[in-house]
């Protein structure tokens, strides 16, 4: 689908155009659901979180969010990994605080997506480490939310974040150390 068309219908489903939010859905898909499965894959099989739920979710917070101005496709797809790493956090957090002794609760969609709680700690961990990678170099962050959450190319966030490949690659691997690093202190 040419980027163009797929801008177009961003901004018509944001202004509230429900037949342009459904030909959005079905030009975007494939793509989110990649990104979701690619997700999952990392969560073991042991898992009961479809990536289904985890697009579906993603997909009604970024249409429905009136504080988002997407430029573009790539733009759209680097939004969508960090609103699905938002919902894993707040997935993860939300078990860790029913483990502590939550009262019970009204269920939204995503917390229906259930992980197994030993990867909770991991995901909270990881927030934790890119949210103090967030204040030392904001652009490393949104490499490791569109690389890790998202599963995109280095190509297309090279694109979206309007820098070189080799960039990308660069601080890729300097984030990716630099979060080991943190997480293991």
């Amino acid at each position: 689908m040419r980027e163009s068309h797929t801008t177009e219908l961003l901004l018509k489903a944001r202004s509230g155009d429900s037949g342009a939010q459904a030909s959005l859905m079905e030009a975007v898909y494939d793509e989110l659901r990649r990104m979701a499965r690619h997700q999952m894959q990392k969560e073991g099989s042991n898992h009961t979180l479809q990536p289904t739920a985890l697009v579906h979710e993603a997909f009604l917070r970024l249409v429905q969010s009136e504080s988002i101005e997407f430029q573009d496709r790539a733009h759209f797809f680097a939004i969508a990994a960090l609103v699905m790493r938002r919902i894993l956090v707040d997935h993860a957090r939300g078990r860790k605080a029913l483990k502590r002794g939550g009262q019970a609760q009204k269920l939204q969609l995503d917390e229906v997506i259930v992980y197994t709680e030993a990867h909770s700690p991991e995901i909270l961990a990881l927030d934790e480490a890119l949210e103090q990678l967030e204040k030392l170099d904001p652009r490393k962050s949104r490499i490791v939310e569109m690389r890790f959450f998202g599963g995109l190319p280095e190509a297309e966030i090279a694109a979206a974040l309007g820098i070189s490949l080799r960039t990308v690659q660069r601080e890729w691997c300097f984030a990716r150390a630099w979060l080991l690093d943190a997480i293991a202190s």
